[in-house]
């Protein structure tokens, strides 16, 4: 599978690495008659990255910038290159590769080639074409071709094909107007005509791995502006921006994007007035203002703060995102994602597209680059049963018609691949059809090279990838979610590193089955029952789930809210049902029991005395590297009881602290500080009247029915109780407010507990408003725990640190541990590398004055094992001040 709707097994995977690997391989291939599919990142949108043959993966190993010449303003690139690794580069001398897919954390240039790539920028800059100037390509059977500008390294046949048929290249390719988003076919073919040049390389973009394999490229780059500036305009409705996108090109924008208001949903207020905008980049800021002035809008704001910018454009990115989910929350999905048209014609077209959409019944919220007439949309398609199967077919072919009709191009930037190449015909004339064919049929005589692609290609609507999904199975829902863009394997680019979390294992092992997009493809596999068919016993998805931390950071960071934690947690569940489970399972995933019984038993210190000894990690079935926590001899609500009464503190609303098992039996610490603060910013604080627990370790364990009896448990504990419930473990809290309602769906009291949930800062900012915290004065580093980011968030606690003069920001990435990931055997080393991808290093790279904050005891944990600093929780930092405060007068 790719980004697409399609999926095919092929015979197996190869990662070639060099070009000789690639020449053998291809030769292997076309002696056994064995289909070959080149592929990169796999975000191909069409299904033109799947085959049933042998696929190469170009990313494992041929992902090498060669080299880099500012002087010649020229780069050589391996295919597998991610597309940000070469901007990142090519930025330290003012430089950058102009096309610039929404993709670039992970797609590569080997795709972009492979599918003339375009991206916001290419209104100023062009497509992939436009900036390739040579390629070495081996074809199937091994023979390498290295091409430019004129015939040199050509295949045999090429240059009589074309000069038999210069009428029919100079005439028939016009179908879409000789606009630049012409991408549809082999677009770019009537760039071999003598009059332009012979330009092997431009018309070998946009082949879609059909021709042959890129093994090497030399791209062009352009000077970055320096000082861009953003002009975001707001007009009546959608088709008065598109109508008005044409007229700003001859003050020639970087970038013209477009978008509606069904699509930005709750963040029209930061924009202009207005119910449809137009992004419009400039080089700088004089030429935005002259922009608004011309532009006829109806409101209009000039952006050029840097930060100001990306908040904006990060709403455009979003609107990529929402693009996947219906307003109710349905699944949206790709096939006709970027089809283009002329930019005089796009008003025109979007007003009878939005009418073809009504009258079959379906839903889709264009958006894109309307500089270039290139609308992106997906589309409520019903792919599961014949019917729906049926009306996607039929609605493909009216729209095709329709794009054809305002002389477009069925694909604008992703590739016709299986989703379109079939209509094709109803794009282009016979004769070009049968060029295409011919042309083909040079590169690749035998057809050994992606078949099915572009020239006689598969129907539309075979190879679906739904259809080997079992009815009923509510993880087959879950799993189809992911529909593959990728932006798990973000995380290798240096350039991606930044708040997000997703996904850390991917992020140090580099391997597709431990990114979030693998871990879905291996479970709809398991579901399938076609190649992994031991179902809920398989060894294959185990393996893959085995690395992954539970961090949630999918849950936030991926564009379709795929949690992948939940899954593995319902896996597990199965696969161990009637089993004997490892001893970790049954050590960590009943700690807060265990601990419980110790307490009662009166045995903490006794076995915190043995957990000191040298076995004790391996005979409590975890890993030997790791030390276990120490067990303070007063747990927190033992503390609470003997503390007695707390003096009146006055009108301030009733609270309940949360005694969560971290901070219960571990870190009793930090429950003292909370009370403290709290007290201080005038809440009376009551604790619950009974035993509670949130069921996180039963449920990152996957034992769900323990998880459920626990959380049963916690409610009638609770009983009545309407205060407010504050949490001071992120991990806890985050289980509260998403896992609790999902595993208890049918119990009204889960859903009030869970939106009574507060963290420690949004319950001072909501209930305590006018309180001043004291004042640190300190700069901070550390981590913004992974569920926090994932689901509750963090902004009340960066105000909180903000108002107490704490300085600095806290690192994204994963601490690597994890609960009980770090602990259990043979993880050790993976968690360590997960800390040292950005946590560590912002540690190191601190003042010798940094506070280090942490509020997960998981990320205290895992900082104090492997550095030497002493991490603690905003509330212990927020106590000291209290106390200094209270001393001071």
């Amino acid at each position: 599978m790719d980004a697409s709707n399609y999926r095919r097994v092929p015979v197996g995977v190869v990662a070639p690495r060099d070009a000789e690997d690639v020449a053998a391989a291809l030769g292997i291939c076309a002696a056994a008659g064995v289909p070959v599919v080149p592929r990169g990142g796999g975000t191909s949108i069409a299904g033109q990255a799947t085959g049933t043959g042998v696929v190469l993966d170009l990313t494992r190993h041929m992902n090498a910038l060669v080299s880099l010449d500012p002087g010649a303003r020229t780069a050589v690139v391996q295919p597998g290159l991610v597309l940000d690794r070469l901007r990142e580069a090519a930025r330290r001398h003012g430089l950058t590769f102009g096309p610039d897919p929404s993709t670039h954390s992970r797609c590569t240039l080997g795709g972009m080639i492979g599918n003339n790539a375009c991206g916001a920028h290419s209104v100023a800059w062009g497509t992939t074409a436009d900036n390739v100037a040579e390629l070495e390509v081996v074809a199937y059977g091994g023979g390498v071709h290295r091409i430019g500008t004129g015939w040199d390294g050509a295949p045999s046949g090429l240059r009589e094909l074309v000069a038999g048929n210069l009428e029919v290249l100079r005439t028939g390719m016009g179908a879409g107007g000789g606009f630049s988003r012409r991408i549809s076919g082999y677009g770019g073919l009537d760039a071999l005509l003598p009059e332009r040049g012979v330009q092997l390389a431009r018309a070998f973009c946009g082949s879609e791995g059909t021709l042959g394999v890129v093994t090497e490229a030399v791209v062009r780059l352009v000077e970055a502006p320096r000082a861009p500036a953003l002009a975001v305009l707001g007009y009546a409705d959608e088709s008065a921006a598109a109508d008005a996108a044409a007229g700003l090109l001859p003050l020639q924008p970087l970038t013209v994007e477009g978008m509606a208001e069904d699509l930005v949903r709750g963040a029209a207020a930061d924009l202009p007035r207005g119910r449809a905008w137009l992004f419009a980049e400039m080089r700088d800021e004089g030429a935005a203002r002259e922009l608004v002035r011309v532009a006829d809008a109806l409101d209009a704001v000039v952006v050029t703060d840097p930060a100001a910018q990306r908040a904006l454009w990060r709403i455009r990115e979003d609107a990529a995102g929402t693009a996947t989910r219906t307003p109710d929350g349905g699944m949206a999905w790709p096939g006709w994602e970027d089809c283009a048209v002329p930019p005089a014609r796009l008003g025109a077209y979007l007003r009878e597209f939005r009418a073809l959409l009504a009258a079959h019944g379906l839903r889709g919220t264009p958006y894109g680059h309307f500089g270039e007439g290139c609308v992106h949309v997906r589309i409520d398609f019903d792919l599961v049963t014949a019917p729906g199967v049926a009306r996607f077919r039929a609605f493909s072919q009216e729209l095709a018609d329709l794009v054809a009709a305002h002389g477009g191009s069925l694909s604008g930037e992703h590739g016709d691949g299986q989703a379109r190449a079939e209509l094709l015909p109803r794009m282009y004339g016979p004769r070009v059809i049968a060029l295409f064919e011919a042309y083909k049929d040079v590169w690749d005589p035998r057809g050994g090279m992606n078949p099915g692609m572009l020239v006689r290609p598969a129907r539309l609507d075979e190879n679906l990838r739904f259809e080997v999904l079992p009815r009923g199975e509510a993880l087959a829902g879950e799993v189809a979610r992911c529909v593959g863009v990728a932006k798990c394997r973000s995380g290798l680019s240096s350039v991606s590193s930044g708040p997000g979390v997703m996904c850390p294992s991917y992020r140090v092992t580099g391997e597709e089955r431990h990114s979030t997009r693998g871990r879905a493809r291996l479970l709809h596999e398991m579901l399938a029952g076609e190649v992994l068919r031991d179902g809920w016993r398989s060894a294959e998805v185990a393996e893959a789930l085995d690395l992954c931390l539970g961090c949630k950071g999918c849950r936030s960071d991926c564009p379709v809210g795929v949690d992948m934690a939940a899954y593995k947690a319902e896996f597990l569940h199965r696969h161990w049902a009637g089993r004997i489970r490892p001893l970790a399972h049954y050590t960590l995933g009943g700690l807060p029991d265990w601990l419980h019984l110790l307490a009662r038993l009166r045995l903490t210190r006794a076995a915190d005395a043995l957990a000191r000894l040298p076995f004790a990690a391996r005979a409590a079935g975890l890993d030997p590297h790791r030390s276990l926590p120490r067990l303070p001899a007063e747990r927190f609500t033992a503390w609470w009881r003997d503390r007695g009464p707390a003096a009146p503190a006055g009108g301030g609303r009733e609270v309940l602290l949360w005694p969560d098992t971290f901070t219960e039996f571990l870190a009793p610490r930090v429950g003292r500080a909370a009370v403290e603060v709290l007290e201080d910013a005038g809440l009376r604080v009551g604790l619950p009247g009974g035993r509670v627990c949130c069921g996180l370790t039963y449920l990152s364990t996957g034992r769900l029915d323990r998880a459920r009896a626990t959380l049963r448990r916690t409610l009638d504990a609770l009983g009545e109780a309407e205060a407010p419930v504050i949490v001071l473990e992120p991990s806890c809290a985050a289980a509260l407010r998403a896992d609790l309602p999902a595993l208890l769906p049918g119990d009204p009291r889960a859903a009030r507990l869970a939106a009574a949930v507060r963290t420690f800062a949004e319950a001072l900012e909501e209930y305590a408003p006018h309180w001043q915290p004291p004042r640190v004065d300190r700069p901070v580093a550390g981590q913004t725990h992974c569920h926090q980011h994932a689901v509750l968030g963090d902004a009340a606690d960066r105000r909180l640190r903000e108002r107490a003069g704490l300085t600095g920001g806290l690192s994204g990435g994963c601490c690597g541990l994890a609960g009980n990931f770090g602990f259990e055997p043979g993880h050790h080393a993976v968690s360590v590398a997960c800390a040292e991808e950005q946590l560590l290093p912002s540690l190191r790279a601190a003042p010798a004055e940094t506070v280090v904050l942490a509020d997960g005891f998981s990320c205290r944990t895992q900082i104090a094992e492997l550095s030497d600093t002493r991490p603690r929780h905003l509330a212990e930092l927020l106590s000291e001040g209290v106390r200094l405060n209270r001393r001071r007068g």
